[in-house]
């Protein structure tokens, strides 16, 4: 491609760009059509225009599958800064007219949904009927994902587990939860739940979650002999049900299993451990009508 140098970024320009950042994101054409709402025909001749207007190759694709180039991720890394400035541009100018309008991006640690103090659904609802102009973006990732999105202001808030207060984020305490030992009704200790001695369990497969723990699990985990290992809850969770493991979830997440006869908790007098949940933003971040109501409401709920 001749490399032409770029004289000047038009509307149309951010349109492709915005349909770059989707496709990198979802990881090829077709899982972006029904985001975008556009065909697959139709993102193929946007990327190959922002790819003539800039003169150069940004993602291989074909029976190989997709992949960004070098030159593609350098685009898409200036592609969210100038989008990310626009974005802030316009929540600069909602805060001359009160007006709740823009994106409110928020990073959430899985299986929080069944967490019976529901203070993020209130504040989202409160948010929602203080303003149907909020676009509402949920990314459900590991806590030091949500920590690197905050930081480098992709999220404008986070709802994890506190293991590690960062200097640079704020934290709002949610509520504290529970996590206790766990085995399906197709594992040996089923029968026995109730009656386990510590000294038993290391006697049969566990699993370790792969994520950041507090000293108080890690504590626990090694009374286990932990044969497996999983990068969050719901890994653990099937794990479990497999009848060959036992591990610790969540008490609100292990719930509908527990009520089901799927799954009892072991040892739970001695077996359990709590951590402090909370939603955190940036410390010194710009300011953002959406993100302070939002957080104002956390506070109320």
């Amino acid at each position: 491609m001749k490399k032409d140098a770029l004289a000047q970024v038009t509307d149309f320009d951010l349109r492709l760009l915005r349909v770059f950042k989707t496709v990198a994101e979802f990881g090829s054409f077709t899982a972006a059509e029904s985001a975008l709402g556009i065909t697959r025909s139709a993102i193929s001749l946007h990327m190959s225009d922002l790819e003539k207007r800039l003169g150069m190759r940004l993602c291989q694709r074909g029976r190989a599958g997709f992949a960004l180039t070098d030159q593609g991720r350098e685009v898409l890394r200036a592609g969210e800064a100038v989008l990310a400035a626009i974005e802030g541009f316009r929540t600069e100018v909602n805060q001359l007219h009160q007006s709740l309008r823009g994106d409110l991006n928020i990073g959430l640690m899985n299986n929080l949904v069944t967490q019976p103090r529901m203070r993020i659904t209130d504040a989202l609802k409160s948010i929602r009927q203080q303003s149907p102009g909020v676009r509402v973006n949920i990314s459900m990732s590991t806590p030091g994902e949500i920590e690197r999105g905050l930081l480098d202001g992709r999220l404008h808030v986070g709802a994890m587990p506190v293991i590690t207060r960062l200097s640079g984020l704020d934290y709002c305490t949610l509520y504290e939860e529970r996590s206790l030992l766990y085995c399906s009704s197709w594992h040996p200790l089923y029968a026995e739940a109730g009656n386990i001695e510590l000294s038993d369990l290391r006697r049969f497969a566990a699993i370790a979650p792969s994520y950041r723990m507090s000293a108080e699990a890690i504590g626990l985990h090694q009374h286990l002999d932990c044969a497996a290992t999983a990068t969050d809850r719901e890994g653990i969770a099937f794990l479990i049900l497999t009848g060959e493991y036992i591990g610790f979830l969540p008490d609100h997440f292990a719930a509908a299993w527990v009520d089901k006869g799927l799954m009892s908790p072991l040892a739970s007098n001695e077996m359990q451990f709590t951590v402090t949940l909370a939603a955190a933003s940036r410390k010194g971040r710009r300011k953002n009508l959406i993100v302070d109501r939002f957080l104002e409401a956390l506070v109320e709920t």
